[in-house]
């Protein structure tokens, strides 16, 4: 199939975006606040999953899984929470757009619960031992954090999860079908000009 061309029929304003989607309940408008609450506090201490979405100056894009145990992001206060960044392979795709352009997102995940927890806000990259020493994983502090300063903070519908029914293992796919992480790697490595030995 050709390249579409998204820009014909495109939605170009709220406006004709509302007269597809309609408007939010009042209630939801007033979901978010600019803390984190002990409700929040206790989700955040129960994840051992986030998703961190981050963009350069440019506004390039990037999601990152970050897996961890539970509680292993420390929240210092009402405000602020830090993330540890654990030894990884190098390429530094979040902390690299974090220099540049400090906005974040952060979806919080609790294995077999359907709603999500959603914090946004403002990053830096740390190296202050004193926090870093909190987040030791076998006797070792990760050498830099991501702090985040909180300005949004909402928990999320249980709508995305339970249609996708993710918890569900009836509805896994068979691991033998879905492309092993090495298939896929070695396929972008071929398309890349990279030889790869049989």
């Amino acid at each position: 199939m050709e390249k579409v061309d998204f820009s014909k029929e495109a939605i170009t304003s709220e406006e004709e975006l509302r007269n597809f989607v309609g408007t939010p309940h009042e209630l939801v408008k007033k979901k978010s606040i600019s803390i984190v609450d002990d409700q929040a506090k206790r989700f955040i201490s129960m994840s051992p999953l986030l998703f961190l979405a981050t963009s350069d100056a440019e506004g390039n894009c990037d999601v990152s899984p970050r897996g961890d145990n539970p509680g292993s992001i420390v929240v210092l206060n009402d405000h602020q929470l830090v993330i540890p960044d654990r030894p990884g392979n190098r390429r530094v795709d979040s902390i690299l757009n974090i220099l540049t352009n400090p906005h974040v997102g952060l979806l919080f995940v609790v294995p077999g619960l359907e709603e999500v927890l959603r914090i946004n806000g403002r990053a830096t990259i740390i190296k202050n031992k004193d926090i870093l020493s909190k987040m030791s994983l076998k006797g070792k502090a990760p050498s830099i954090g991501i702090g985040v300063d909180v300005e949004a903070c909402f928990i999320h519908c249980t709508r995305a999860l339970h249609k996708s029914k993710i918890w569900n293992p009836e509805k896994w796919p068979n691991k033998e079908e879905v492309p092993s992480m090495m298939e896929i790697f070695h396929a972008h490595l071929k398309i890349n000009g990279v030889k790869i030995k049989e």
